[in-house]
């Protein structure tokens, strides 16, 4: 493999290095997720010509954005001093209305968020303030992704624009899930099970610090942030250490339809980067994942006071967003104005769910059955699906 698709952790730190010009990282350090993520794509993705490309840019870019970031605070170090004052936390299981509601909250402008492009790119060049060259390499990235599988545009409305995962800064780290929705690497995912993730949550602080210091710079800051990624789900309490003022807000739908979905839309994702993306090991991944942070959830969950968490189901979102926007509102303190109002109608009459094709999958392609899907959620069905269809909410907990 030549040095520009290395997918070697020595030659990327080397090549990252000489084309920033800088040579510190700051916390937590690259050095070894990378040799593990790194080990895994070589041993186990089953990559193709284009998969090693994409993987190679994507990591040599993730660490040059490390380098280039920790210049940014060592040049401004009053970006620490910004206040994440009480952020509204939307997770869940995927597939269950998160963007659709974090787009919605996003669209009044009293709120900041993480657009695809600020989560993907965080870090700026020093001609880049505005974001454009940004913007215009996550259009680009999107185009790709798009071409590569057109069938994805039926699993996400993929938006460079668009308030999105901040997920994506998490990557920055590679102590995230990201790895795994991308390639097939089931070792790094056993690895970063066992990995303490307080200090990838500390950087994910810190970039949402610099991105609200960009936003002020562009006249766009918000009264406060609408963050969305369901790898949170299994990191509720380091959130809390970091902004403890945080609402959570979690979204339900049963895991009969989001487990398989979610199962395709990974197999989607690996068929990007690979020419054998096997169905059975994209479920039994993915489903792993969210099983293991939907579990955490539930038991840190517990030990919170009322009011941490606010429960949306899914098909109240679909159904009534405005109304579920407004209940949200209403237990976080913050009035829904008339230009708060038009401005989510505005955004629900421009992005209308029928545009996109419809996305088609059944448990039986991805080796579930109904009855594992079952025992494997019981806990979490009993205490937010089975409720829900007797029409007793579980409202606000």
């Amino acid at each position: 493999m030549s040095p520009e698709l290395s997918l070697d952790p020595a030659v990327l730190l080397a090549r990252a290095r000489s084309e920033t010009g800088l040579e510190e990282f700051d916390d937590p350090s690259p050095v070894e997720p990378l040799e593990v993520l790194t080990r895994a794509l070589r041993s186990e993705a089953r990559l193709n010509s284009g998969g090693r490309y994409y993987w190679s840019t994507r990591l040599l870019g993730i660490l040059m954005t490390r380098l280039r970031g920790h210049q940014w605070f060592r040049r401004h170090p009053e970006i620490l001093d910004e206040a994440i004052g009480a952020p509204v936390v939307i997770l869940g299981l995927t597939r269950t209305g998160t963007t659709l509601l974090q787009r919605l909250i996003s669209s009044d402008s009293r709120f900041s968020s993480a657009a695809f492009w600020e989560a993907r790119f965080p870090v700026p060049a020093d001609d880049d303030l505005d974001g454009r060259q940004r913007i215009d390499a996550a259009k680009a990235e999107i185009e790709a992704m798009l071409a590569a599988n057109p069938d994805l545009a039926s699993v996400h409305p993929f938006d460079a624009l668009g308030a999105d995962e901040d997920i994506l800064i998490l990557d920055q780290t590679l102590l995230s899930n990201t790895a795994e929705t991308l390639a097939c690497v089931p070792s790094y995912y056993e690895w970063l099970r066992k990995q303490d993730l307080r200090p990838a949550y500390r950087f994910w602080h810190r970039m949402l610090q610099l991105l609200q210091w960009q936003k002020e710079r562009r006249g766009l800051a918000g009264e406060r942030w609408v963050l969305k990624t369901p790898m949170h789900l299994g990191h509720v309490d380091h959130i809390l250490e970091l902004l403890p003022d945080a609402t959570f807000v979690q979204t339900h739908r049963d895991p009969l339809t989001t487990i398989p979905s979610y199962a395709s839309m990974i197999q989607g994702l690996w068929r990007g980067v690979s020419d054998e993306a096997d169905a059975l090991e994209a479920a039994r991944e993915s489903s792993a994942t969210l099983e293991n942070d939907l579990r955490r959830c539930l038991q840190v969950r517990d030990t919170l006071p009322p009011g941490k968490f606010i429960d949306v189901d899914f098909h109240d979102t679909v159904g009534d967003p405005i109304g579920v926007v407004e209940r949200i509102y209403r237990q976080i303190g913050m009035p829904m104005t008339e230009l708060a109002r038009a401005q989510i109608r505005a955004y629900l009459e421009t992005h209308p769910r029928e545009g996109r094709p419809k996305h088609t999958y059944t448990l039986e392609q991805f080796g579930f059955t109904e009855e594992e899907v079952r025992r494997r959620f019981q806990e979490y069905r009993a205490r937010h699906i089975e409720p829900a269809r007797e029409n007793i909410s579980p409202g606000v907990r």
